[in-house]
């Protein structure tokens, strides 16, 4: 059997062979920028699906902000040890940023317990008080993304910035809408399509674009 072997030129296929979907599906379709393109693709290149040409929405100064916290040593705090997982830490730790998922932290359980809201809740008020700059990124819980709004709304969230693609049928696609409603920048994934690989996939086109 003849198959492509090679990692890189996997990914290169990949990302030749989106395009010339693209072309053949969207011919009129332009990216705002070069860095949305990469978000985008990757975003396909990730899930096989290109909805994500329309569906996934990026604020006007979440890029901004997010290269600005990376630049600053930030802390990315996410909701899904699988979202942890897929991110790429060579390149974190290279530049000096801390990653955690504080969803099975006994902290954030007996927080929960106490204040009988979810683990993912619990996690974004313990991370919230992490007074260095920070991004979170949800690919799973809609309960975060609400609860990190309502602590941004208190003054209390201090995040650069939220990749917000919880997946789902329970407060998904709502809780998205609401975070695109808010002061805070945001890429967000509407409707009920997201997941742990694409909040993953979306920080990571930022970093490669950036520091590879």
């Amino acid at each position: 059997m003849e198959y492509i072997k090679n990692p890189g030129m996997i990914e290169e296929k990949s990302f030749e062979i989106i395009q010339d979907i693209i072309d053949e599906i969207r011919a009129d379709y332009n990216f705002k920028s070069e860095i949305e393109e990469m978000i985008i693709k990757r975003a396909i290149h990730t899930t096989a699906d290109f909805d994500y040409l329309d569906i996934l929405k990026i604020s006007d100064g979440a890029v901004e902000n997010i290269l600005q916290a990376l630049n600053n040593k930030a802390t990315i705090y996410t909701d899904t040890n699988m979202a942890l997982s897929g991110i790429n830490k060579r390149i974190l730790d290279r530049i000096g940023c801390k990653y955690y998922c504080l969803i099975s932290d006994e902290k954030t359980a007996n927080l929960a317990k106490e204040k009988q809201i979810t683990r993912s809740m619990a996690a974004v008020d313990i991370a919230a008080q992490d007074e260095n700059e920070k991004i979170f990124i949800f690919g799973n819980a809609p309960t975060a993304v609400y609860r990190a709004i309502e602590l941004d709304n208190e003054g209390r969230l201090n995040a650069n910035a939220i990749i917000g693609v919880p997946v789902g049928f329970v407060g998904a696609q709502d809780s998205k809408e609401e975070l695109i409603n808010s002061n805070i920048e945001s890429i967000v994934s509407q409707g009920r399509k997201g997941g742990s690989n694409l909040a993953a996939a979306i920080i990571n086109a930022i970093l490669y674009y950036y520091f590879r």
